[in-house]
């Protein structure tokens, strides 16, 4: 008998080379699968909490951005409002959803260089909310050049109007005058992402803000340099702080201006910053980011050791639920943090020498639970859930927050695993799935240190296998949430499939969170399913989110 070519059309079980007969929303990935093109504003989603930075296993992170960039105009042409509320709540969240500023930066500056007219009134409003600091605002003002400027001899110039003057006039008109001139004492002047020199006084020219009450008068003055230290710091609490720890010539002088005083590190000498005793007083009154970035500096130089005071206040501190909040402290700063300080080396700056020194055990435990934490208060769903988590090769991708590599993709998604199990105590079973299942190190009581030696299985991806195992195994999942960059290319049927087969065979009402650890612009998750939520992997809300879906 001849063969019947139709013989192969199969809805049901379709090799993941070849789309879903009928299915014309699918794309080719970058592993040569299909899978399911995401939405618009899906995709601006997913660039603004997890950016562009060092690409994908597949995609440069050139042409990664490229990529993004396009459907970021797009959905600025499509609904430019829009587009500022979603980065104004991803940028304000409590947890912060995302790790950095910068793609919530660059995105706002996009909205006020191509945006119409509601869109730059709706961007300027904004930009107070976004751009919190000094170095915030260098960002947005130099992506802003390069988005709406004009060329000229020595580079690129701004676009000076009213509607830009006015945006930049609110950053110095919102808080109290003394709230602006403490964040113009702790960074007069900065780079833009672009290495252009930035300085506060060039804006204040530029905007032209027109002071509402005397002190910001004063203010604006002395930033302009045309208002004395001594009238300065007569008005403004925070500029006589500022001069008071520039003219510190010792530690104990600078001991007593940070006790009494309350001067944040910042204003401080940079001779000063090398005293243990000096950080000895800092711990109980330095700013909860820059107590994280600093743990390794005060471990070095003797400030925190093994059960002294300052390592018990440090760990207080670290372990404030409220004030971690508060501090819009990401998972993956405590992440990077823990990894960075329990590796007891650094080297910022590749010219310089290294640094070294030997982490303190109290610290490192006390940087776990500032992880947990940061996820904010979740309650367990009383659900079950499988969690699969990608071991290909690909998930061998570093993972990239604020320009600092945080781990690989499969790390990090491990690390998340963890979370989940950790709310949902017995309520969770992980697996590892590449081209086959294995069983996950992954429980609610893994060391997250152990993570850092952890590395992906490698080979092909197959992510139908998380429901094939599920089905044979007659696993009774009321969810499934799995990490993974969406390069599946291998198998016999495509994870949407293998997914309806679980559900007609053990749970016809199961859930399905795909966590994307990469921009790709597609998913396993089927849109057209009410039951499949597609979400970034790196959002801190991950697991409230999850919670809320499962329920």
């Amino acid at each position: 008998m001849a063969r019947d070519p139709l013989a192969a059309v199969s809805t049901v079980a379709t090799p993941q080379t070849q789309r879903i007969p009928g299915r014309t929303d699918q794309v080719r990935n970058a592993a040569g699968g299909y899978v399911f093109a995401k939405d618009l504003w899906t995709r601006v989603e997913d660039f603004l909490i997890l950016g562009t930075t060092g690409g994908t296993y597949y995609v440069g992170e050139d042409e990664l951005t490229a990529e993004n960039a396009d459907v970021l105009f797009q959905a600025i042409a499509s609904n430019g409002r829009r587009v500022v509320d979603l980065l104004a709540e991803i940028s304000t969240a409590q947890p912060p959803r995302a790790p950095k500023q910068r793609p919530a930066l660059f995105a706002l500056a996009a909205c006020y260089a191509c945006g119409d007219a509601k869109t730059r009134q709706a961007a300027k409003v904004a930009l107070p909310r976004v751009a919190r600091t000094t170095d915030h605002l260098a960002q947005f003002f130099g992506y802003y050049k390069h988005l709406g400027g004009k060329p000229t001899a020595r580079g690129t110039s701004p676009r000076v109007g009213r509607s830009l003057r006015t945006a930049l006039a609110s950053w110095f008109l919102t808080g109290t005058a003394d709230d602006v001139a403490f964040k113009a004492c702790k960074a007069r002047q900065r780079k833009t992402p672009q290495g252009e020199a930035f300085d506060l006084r060039d804006v204040l020219r530029i905007a032209h803000p027109v002071a509402d009450w005397p002190r910001r008068r004063t203010l604006f003055g002395w930033i302009a340099g045309n208002v004395s230290d001594d009238q300065a710091r007569d008005e403004l609490p925070a500029v006589d702080r500022f001069l008071t720890a520039k003219a510190v010539t010792s530690p104990q002088e600078a001991v007593r201006v940070v006790t009494e005083a309350r001067v944040p590190w910042e204003f401080l000498p940079d001779a000063m910053l090398r005293e243990p005793a000096v950080w000895d007083a800092l711990v109980d009154t330095v700013g909860m980011t820059a107590l994280i970035r600093n743990l390794a500096r005060m471990t070095r130089i003797g400030t925190l050791a093994p059960m002294g005071d300052a390592t018990h206040r440090a760990v207080a501190r670290l372990t404030d639920g409220e004030a971690l909040l508060r501090a819009r402290i990401h998972p993956m700063d405590a992440w990077l943090a823990m990894r960075v300080y329990a590796s007891g080396r650094s080297r910022p700056n590749p010219r310089a020498k290294g640094h070294r020194w030997i982490p303190v055990p109290e610290i490192l435990d006390a940087l776990e639970k500032t992880y947990e934490l940061s996820f904010g208060a979740v309650k367990p769903t009383g659900k079950r859930l499988l969690v699969a988590v990608d071991s290909s090769g690909s998930m061998g991708q570093g993972v990239h927050s604020g320009g600092s590599r945080v781990g690989t993709a499969y790390e990090v998604g491990c690390a998340m695993a963890v979370m989940l199990a950790r709310i949902e105590k017995d309520g969770v079973h992980v697996i590892d799935v590449d081209m086959s299942v294995h069983a996950s190190k992954v429980t609610r009581r893994t060391n997250l240190r152990e993570i850092a030696s952890w590395v992906p299985s490698g080979g092909g991806t197959n992510l139908a296998l998380p429901f094939k195992w599920a089905r044979r195994e007659r696993f009774e999942a009321d969810g499934v949430v799995v990490f993974t960059d969406n390069e599946t290319w291998a198998g016999d049927s495509h994870p949407a499939q293998s997914l309806d087969a679980y559900r007609k065979a053990i749970n016809a009402d199961v859930r399905l969170v795909v966590a994307a650890m990469t921009p790709a612009g597609y998913s396993i998750g089927d849109p057209n399913d009410a039951r499949v939520l597609n979400v970034a992997g790196l959002d801190a809300s991950l697991p409230l989110v999850v919670n809320g879906f499962i329920r």
